[in-house]
């Protein structure tokens, strides 16, 4: 049994890994932006499967000033040749992976501000991974790393019947977990049918019942990327909802900065 002292010096230490934990993390965040004059407003989308997903990737100039020669570079981490490149004044695609052939659309207009933006068009599964671009120009050059998800999520659609609240969403991956709640937040037990395509998709149906004829429930479809939230009001024998998304944007340094707390803070725990 450890005594009082012994307490309060493990408490100590215990704070101080914490906060020299957070200001690592800040640090990191901060030189993370600084280090590289090329950035992205989003350096781990989630795409579509089907669906054109944007891969951000700009020049961070004052005031948007004119770039002069401009070179991009778009590569994939463990793929043969390149994703895209720009070059001398033109698109150069010599060296583009046949995958990426006929998809890949850059915003031409942009890109003597310093905007090399690709949008990939009909996203596939084997578009997920790690992207680099490079902007080279000038005054020197700079890249930046995204990382690239791939889902399928559709808004669901709400039917009334005979005092049933049914959902439909035809267009769900990863699988997916479905729940109900009412007005208050109460959990409530729904009837969920998964139904998996050859493709992998998942087919969603779920059922609420008994329910009020002026009610609102909430619908929740989640997977580890995406959440989509949907609130089905009731109105006599009429249904009317609302939908919005939200996307997991869980960094590796979050999740590296909350494994090295715990881990001490188990250490000194067991130490104690």
């Amino acid at each position: 049994m450890a005594s009082l002292g012994q307490i309060i010096f493990y408490t100590m230490i215990i704070l101080i890994v914490i906060f020299a934990a957070f200001i690592i993390l800040i640090l990191a965040l901060a030189f993370s932006g600084a280090g590289s004059r090329v950035q992205s407003t989003n350096t781990s989308p989630i795409g579509n499967l089907s669906d054109d997903v944007l891969l951000s990737c700009y020049l961070n100039t004052n005031n948007h000033q004119a770039v002069n020669d401009i070179s991009v570079t778009w590569k994939k981490a463990n793929l043969a040749g390149l994703v895209y490149k720009y070059q001398n004044g033109a698109p150069d695609l010599t060296d583009q992976n046949s995958q990426f052939k006929g998809r890949t659309l850059p915003f031409l207009d942009k890109l003597m501000t310093g905007n090399a933006s690709l949008l990939l068009k009909g996203v596939r599964n084997s578009d997920r991974g790690e992207y680099t671009c490079s902007i080279s120009y000038s005054e020197g050059t700079g890249e930046v790393n995204i990382y690239l998800r791939t889902a399928a999520f559709s808004a669901p659609t709400f039917t009334l019947l005979q005092g049933i609240l049914a959902t439909h969403a035809s267009w769900w991956f990863p699988k997916p977990n479905v729940t109900w709640s009412d007005y208050d937040g109460k959990v409530l037990l729904g009837n969920n049918i998964l139904t998996e395509s050859s493709t992998g998709i998942f087919s969603v149906v779920s059922t609420l019942q008994p329910v009020n004829n002026s009610g609102t429930y909430t619908c929740s479809i989640e997977n580890n990327l995406l959440i989509s939230i949907s609130q089905a009001t009731i109105t006599g024998s009429n249904v009317s909802w609302s939908t919005y998304f939200t996307y997991s944007t869980a960094s590796s340094l979050l999740a590296s900065t909350y494994l090295i707390t715990t881990t001490s803070i188990l250490c000194i725990y067991y130490l104690i």
